[in-house]
């Protein structure tokens, strides 16, 4: 087995398990003995063994003079677990082919120096793209403090995303929404604005999603003014938690309800569109949240736009026409002249029955992803509720 083949093995094998790792990222590894794989694994739930333990403790004595072939930089820091690191150099490996470097500070290039000063030879960049795709939110997650933005929308043919009376069950047919549901799954959090909230009482929970995650994502409401009461199926406490991102605007009378739900409830700054989108990205992104996935509405997408925070624009289009009455998939004031238009990448199209799901993304994505311009393929994986 060439080291290409062995790479793509252990980027299926860390993707196999994305949905159990964060805040970890999910790594695969494999073993190769004399051309044959002698040992896998990939990354555990946190306080469990990284990709590279289990892949040696699979391969045992036969590690020794093998090559590791690894979809991220193994950890060079004593954590819940020890350094990956240390552990290959301690296995005997002659060879190690990472796909990319780990910005995480605790990591950034260390690993490779413990590697290289073992003399063990070290190769970077194998399978860089197809690994910079996988792990994307983890990496953003590490080099900006944020979580990875993914805006969700379920649009008509016409681009409107509920009829004249607000109605909006169901634009998409039951593929897209399965669709959509693993997104949620791939996701540590589903964000929802308070005008959703209200008109739809969504529950945000992940249903039908195969594998399912681990853990239920944590459902975030902003609600600036405190304008969503606490109940309905957002503040049921069975299914999975809530918080509630709010500003000093809300009253006390409903952050306490909020609370007696059970809800968590956090402050950030207020902004012009409500709370701070920003801060409250980065709150996400303190409590391990690596992807967040907003549902809606229109308002709120609009905001993360302008703002220049969405990272990943997901958009499933039913095959049936709302009229000008509808309801606007974005609400965005819109530029002057086509000129000053921002313009999107395409990052992927599938096809789910009668609907389909387009991919896309900033054009200021980052350099690591820039290499895939102009691919359009199949994209891996609505309404609310």
């Amino acid at each position: 087995m060439r080291d290409d083949e062995a790479m793509q093995r252990a980027l299926a094998l860390g993707q196999s398990v994305r949905r159990a790792t964060a805040p970890n990222p999910w790594v695969g590894c494999v073993i190769l003995s004399e051309g044959q794989i002698v040992g896998e694994g990939a990354t555990r739930p946190p306080g469990g063994e990284h990709a590279e333990a289990v892949a040696l403790r699979v391969a045992g004595e036969r590690a020794n003079g093998a090559t590791a072939v690894v979809t991220l930089e193994p950890c060079s820091h004593q954590g819940r677990t020890g350094p990956c690191a240390d552990a290959l150099v301690d296995a005997g490996v002659s060879r190690v082919v990472i796909a990319l470097e780990d910005p995480d500070p605790m990591v950034a290039g260390e690993g490779l120096r413990r590697l290289k000063h073992a003399g063990i030879e070290v190769s970077v960049g194998a399978g860089a793209g197809a690994a910079a795709e996988s792990l994307e939110p983890y990496l953003h997650h590490r080099r900006t403090g944020r979580s990875f933005c993914v805006l969700k929308v379920a649009t008509s043919l016409d681009g409107r995303v509920a009829a004249a009376d607000g109605t909006s069950r169901w634009i998409t047919g039951p593929g897209a929404r399965s669709d959509a549901h693993g997104l949620r799954a791939d996701s540590q959090a589903v964000v929802v604005g308070s005008g959703t909230a209200l008109a739809d009482r969504p529950a945000l929970t992940v249903r039908d999603a195969q594998p399912a995650p681990d853990r239920m994502p944590l459902r975030v409401l902003l609600d600036s003014r405190g304008r969503v009461p606490a109940e309905g199926p957002l503040f049921d406490r069975g299914p999975a938690p809530t918080l509630v991102v709010t500003t000093r605007k809300a009253p006390e009378a409903v952050v306490a309800q909020w609370q007696r739900s059970g809800a968590e409830v956090l402050r950030v700054p207020e902004a012009r569109a409500g709370v701070d989108l920003g801060a409250t990205l980065a709150l996400l992104g303190e409590r391990g949240v690596l992807q967040a996935m907003v549902e809606g509405g229109p308002t709120l997408h609009g905001a993360l736009l302008d703002s220049s925070l969405a990272d990943l624009v997901v958009t499933y289009v039913g095959p049936t026409l709302l009229g000008t009455r509808g309801v606007p998939g974005y609400g965005l004031a819109g530029p002057a002249t086509i000129a000053d238009a921002p313009r999107l990448r395409l990052r992927g199209v599938k096809r789910l029955g009668d609907d389909l799901r387009i991919d896309y993304a900033p054009q200021s994505e980052r350099d690591e992803l820039a290499g895939r311009a102009g691919d359009v393929g199949p994209v891996r994986g609505g309404e609310e509720t």
